[in-house]
């Protein structure tokens, strides 16, 4: 299991900003309503301020932010105030703040709640993006600039994200010529 790592946060407790380590965390879809999902597990401060106010951030810090963003994963925000770990703005979403100092924050405004054993995973509409022209390339968050990193269980490490290996949807398209087809009228899509 290898997830990417992001922080989570959003006004929670007394006005205090609370931000957690949700350790899966992607698009789930491809179009251009932009979902994310975020899984968070059910005990924590940031779980229960998302229910409350149906906003929240995606941030995904760089491994420059490694020590930081395993703090936010050891101490948690019905013990510890964390608030002052990062710098944090807003966008329109007024209770979903972001941290300044991640190369990539989404802004999420909660689609839908799901309660898993021991984790929810939390569906979010993208709201906003924020980046800064340094991380792009051609207009587009470029991953050797963000320098992402993920955590793999159930070792407990975390690991930087390497180079590009290939490209989707394209370096298996000289496969498919040697695949059977399926009769017409059994054909499922147009790819």
């Amino acid at each position: 299991d290898c997830s990417m790592i992001s922080l989570s946060s959003m006004a929670a407790f007394d006005g205090k900003v609370d931000m957690a380590i949700g350790n899966a965390v992607g698009s789930v879809t491809a179009n251009l309503a932009l979902i994310m999902g975020i899984a968070l597990g059910k005990g924590h401060a940031t779980t229960d301020a998302i229910r409350e106010t149906g906003e929240f951030s995606i941030n995904i810090p760089s491994v420059d932010l490694l020590q930081q963003t395993d703090l936010v994963g050891i101490a948690g925000g019905k013990d510890f105030d964390k608030s002052g770990l990062f710098e944090i703005f807003y966008g329109p979403l007024k209770k979903a703040p972001m941290i300044a100092q991640c190369p990539v924050s989404f802004e999420c405004s909660l689609l839908q709640s799901i309660d898993l054993t021991n984790d929810t995973l939390f569906l979010g509409e993208v709201k906003g993006l924020w980046t800064e022209d340094r991380f792009l390339t051609g207009g587009i968050p470029d991953v050797e600039k963000v320098r992402p990193f993920c955590l793999t269980m159930p070792d407990n490490r975390y690991w930087s994200i390497g180079t590009s290996v290939g490209r989707a949807w394209h370096d298996g398209l000289p496969l498919r010529d040697g695949l059977p087809e399926l009769p017409v009228g059994k054909k499922k899509s147009k790819e």
